[in-house]
């Protein structure tokens, strides 16, 4: 795999720029370039843009205090002019006619193609057996998720195998044993083995009996929470990534970062809102919920606009709801609205999903947590391919001197 370079025009949106200072700066020997294989447009190091860009020319936008603003180059997702899109493919449109697998198979792979299979091997279903038994029955998703691939990862001892057919296979085990690490729902008939993961989660995660509509639903959710460019537990995935930690690892990583509350929890949020509108009314509960701090659920850092993950999952939502569902999940929505001034985003689409089809709360940190592990393997793949050990931070001493 070569090593991603940025192209002019992602130069200059990184700098705040236009193009026409991108090349004064590389006429002045500011930046250099190479030819792409066209042999005439030009391409950049991703590094030496980032060096630049802090050292006089930040991104557009007001920056937050003390946060730290990192670029990557990457072939894998693309968040532009409110679209999301998996190597190169709109991602809205895989909602609507891919297979959760088929999506990892082309995050992980550039190709969209037949789905793979996802199966539990033998020794790893054993193994979480004992640990459904071990485990205390309220253990979260995340819990359950984090145990699961500890426990299991000592079974493949080649794992530190890091070709990409093999990380794949890994890739493919671990969301397999993900979802089997989840236990099946009093009542509920597990899915066959060869069941889409969609239709294999179900069980697990509803006390409804699975639809086409639903299950097909829950599919576009895992799809559109896939991935999401350098979201802070892809970023902690990158960086295990390039200590060459086994794919295992790589995703204790991001699970690691997804378990805090500012980051995969957001959609928790929504559904008890949901739920407290169902016993009331949207705008009490809307106002109880920013009594407790910021609101979640309502406009995104990426999104200037709406957030098209959320538009799209919404209108599922609306195909299996009732009326009553929808007028309550409306009336939330534009009350949030009247009060943030943002539009729904896929936290609250999230929540929504989970409230029509009476998921538990937690569920919503199941569906996350599952879904992006595929793009945490994508991005394990592609950082792979980088130099080793490329994220090295050096820190300012403020304490006491010697």
């Amino acid at each position: 795999m070569t090593r991603n370079l940025l192209t002019s025009d992602q130069v200059a949106l990184r700098l705040g720029v236009d193009l026409r200072t991108v090349y004064a700066y590389v006429s002045r020997g500011v930046l250099s370039r190479v030819l792409a294989e066209d042999g005439r447009t030009s391409r950049f190091d991703p590094a030496e843009v980032d060096a630049l860009a802090r050292r006089g020319r930040p991104r557009k936008g007001k920056a937050r205090v003390g946060a730290i603003d990192v670029s990557l180059a990457t072939a894998i997702t693309r968040v532009e002019s409110g679209r999301l899109s998996y190597r190169g493919i709109d991602a809205v449109a895989l909602a609507g006619s891919a297979s959760f697998e088929q999506v990892a198979e082309l995050l992980w792979t550039g190709e969209l193609s037949g789905a793979a299979s996802f199966p539990i091997p033998e020794d790893a279903a054993k193994v979480l057996r004992a640990l459904h038994k071990a485990m205390p029955a309220a253990s979260g998703p995340l819990d359950r998720f984090a145990a699961a691939a500890a426990a299991t990862a000592p079974l493949v001892p080649l794992r530190v195998d890091l070709q990409p057919s093999s990380v794949r296979a890994h890739a493919r085990r671990l969301v397999a044993t993900f979802v089997d690490a989840l236990p099946v729902l009093e009542g509920a008939r597990p899915a066959h083995a060869e069941a889409s993961i969609a239709e294999r989660l179900w069980g697990r995660l509803s006390p409804l009996p699975p639809r086409a509509a639903t299950t097909g639903m829950l599919n576009a959710a895992l799809v559109l929470l896939a991935d999401h460019e350098l979201a802070t537990s892809t970023m902690a995935a990158r960086v295990a990534a390039s200590t060459r930690a086994n794919p295992f690892a790589v995703v204790l990583a991001g699970l690691g970062a997804l378990n805090g509350p500012l980051h995969g929890s957001a959609a928790l949020g929504c559904h008890r809102l949901l739920v407290d509108a169902a016993a009331s009314a949207p705008e009490p509960a809307v106002a109880r919920a920013l009594a407790g701090g910021p609101l979640a659920g309502f406009g995104h850092p990426v999104y200037r606009g709406e957030d098209p993950r959320a538009v799209q999952l919404l209108e599922q939502v609306r195909a299996v709801a009732s009326r009553k569902e929808r007028a309550l999940i409306d009336g939330v929505s534009a009350a949030a609205v009247t009060v943030s001034g943002a539009p729904p985003n896929v936290d609250f689409a999230l929540a929504a999903v989970a409230h029509v089809t009476q998921m538990a709360f937690g569920s919503t940190e199941a569906i996350f947590a599952l879904a992006r592990t595929a793009g945490w393997i994508a991005h394990a793949l592609e950082e792979y391919a980088e130099p080793p050990l490329r994220f090295r931070a050096r820190a300012i001493f403020v304490g006491r001197p010697v």
